[in-house]
């Protein structure tokens, strides 16, 4: 935030200036000025998004966002991500409280359930609602759509079969990305946004945990962009360049997924499993 006005009943929060627009623009909007976003450039937004929660939750600030969604994730002209609107905003429990108790409110899709349910909200609250937005940038999927068949609608409830199958956890990517990542980086992304989303708080890891997974996630694909620049310069100059030598194969392989499910408890809680 740049400043403030606050004179008589006009109240104004100045924001520099996002070039970008929101990620919700750039994930669910067709318009040819919004192109799909990129496999590296969706995995930077989510860091900077993590970021910015790590620092809300963190013992300088305590406060709780409460409305955590693409909409409110800005990006500036590098896409890089900063949150906007502190509307629903609450200062965190004090006091060693667990909880803060409050009317329910933000957007349905990507509110906890146990904050519907009972409207105590804790720093998890925010950590499921990025799950959320995580499972939206694999995916491509809004967390809810009507204009989906039925059983499709909210997409957590959708994936949740996907989330727990090895065999079919990556048929939940968007084909708009297809061939941009390894098979270790999706299900690298996947355990965090499962972890997320886990339907015990207690099994969710914190923001902090979450920027540290994503920072490995990030070191991993560019390391993963070089080793791959190296070995095309190389079939380059020995003349058997492919146009498909980027991409990465996405067979079935066995992978741990089912045990991060959230779904059913969880062995032990956070760290996050990458």
């Amino acid at each position: 935030m740049a400043g403030y006005c606050l004179e008589d009943d006009h109240r104004l929060l100045v924001y520099e200036f996002m070039s970008r627009g929101s990620l919700d623009n750039h994930l669910f909007r067709r318009a040819s000025y919004f192109q799909p976003l990129s496999w590296s450039l969706r995995i930077k937004v989510a860091l900077g998004a993590a970021k910015g929660l790590a620092f809300l939750h963190s013992d300088e600030a305590r406060v709780i966002y409460r409305d955590f969604k693409t909409s409110n994730i800005l990006l500036d002209s590098s896409y890089n991500a900063k949150l906007s609107d502190f509307g629903l905003a609450k200062d965190g429990p004090a006091n060693d409280r667990s909880h803060v108790s409050t009317r329910v409110m933000g957007t349905f899709g990507y509110a906890a359930p146990e904050y519907m349910a009972t409207g105590h909200l804790t720093a998890k609250s925010d950590v499921y609602s990025f799950g959320v937005v995580m499972l939206e940038m694999l995916s491509g999927k809004r967390a809810v759509d009507q204009n989906r068949p039925s059983g499709e609608h909210n997409l957590v409830e959708w994936a949740k079969p996907y989330l727990t199958s090895k065999r079919k956890v990556l048929q939940i990517f968007d084909s708009r990305i297809e061939g941009q990542y390894s098979v270790s980086e999706a299900l690298k992304a996947v355990n965090i946004a499962i972890q997320c989303i886990s339907n015990e708080p207690k099994y969710r890891p914190t923001m902090k945990e979450v920027v540290k997974a994503l920072e490995h996630l990030v070191e991993s694909d560019s390391m993963e962009r070089s080793s791959h620049s190296r070995n095309q310069h190389h079939r380059n100059l020995n003349g058997r360049s492919s146009p498909n030598a980027h991409k990465h194969p996405k067979s079935p392989i066995a992978v741990k997924v089912g045990k991060a499910a959230p779904f059913s408890p969880l062995p032990s809680p956070s760290p996050i499993r990458t």
